[in-house]
């Protein structure tokens, strides 16, 4: 439980460094995401894994934030949902296809992870998220081989690594 004890810190962090630069949906849709993106980090690191069930209560919540803005605001809404649509095709079709052709060396979850950051961060954001995440995973494996800390065929969590990306993405583009 005290690995979770620093979601609140990064949610307040999120905030006050977006406050004022935009609307309440969007950062409604990034505090979303600096959460769901931290638990999903979580597991991967403890298990290797990204449960199904978080990947699904991601867009749950999603569709339930985007929800109010088709009333409220009709016309920004389907923009949003054009963009986030784009987000989630983009996140998860490139990280599909590494899937494939890597055979299996990127593994299911983080397809699906991927996918679903895509719908909150919309198709802006997914490529540079995408970037830096695979940036620092390469840069932290590339040390961890150096040091001889893991072999050439061992695996490593990609999820706290894109979550990073995230983080960047969100906080400063």
């Amino acid at each position: 439980m005290l690995v979770y004890s620093a979601l609140p810190a990064i949610a307040a962090v999120l905030f006050f460094l977006r406050m004022g630069k935009t609307d309440m949906f969007v950062l409604l849709r990034f505090e979303l995401v600096a959460a769901f993106g931290y638990v999903a980090s979580v597991y991967d690191f403890k298990s290797k894994k990204i449960p199904n069930k978080l990947i699904a209560a991601m867009i749950f919540a999603w569709a339930t934030a985007m929800a109010p803005m088709l009333f409220l605001d009709g016309d920004s809404a389907i923009l949003i949902l054009r963009e986030s649509a784009l987000g989630f095709l983009a996140g998860g079709g490139l990280f599909l296809f590494v899937y494939l052709v890597s055979r299996k060396g990127l593994g299911g979850g983080d397809v699906k992870f991927m996918a679903a950051a895509g719908l909150y961060v919309g198709f802006s954001g997914i490529f540079s998220a995408m970037l830096f995440g695979s940036v620092f995973a390469a840069l932290f494996g590339s040390a961890l081989l150096v040091l001889k800390k893991i072999g050439r065929k061992d695996s490593m969590p990609l999820a706290p690594f894109l979550y990073a990306g995230i983080l960047l993405t969100i906080f400063f583009i």
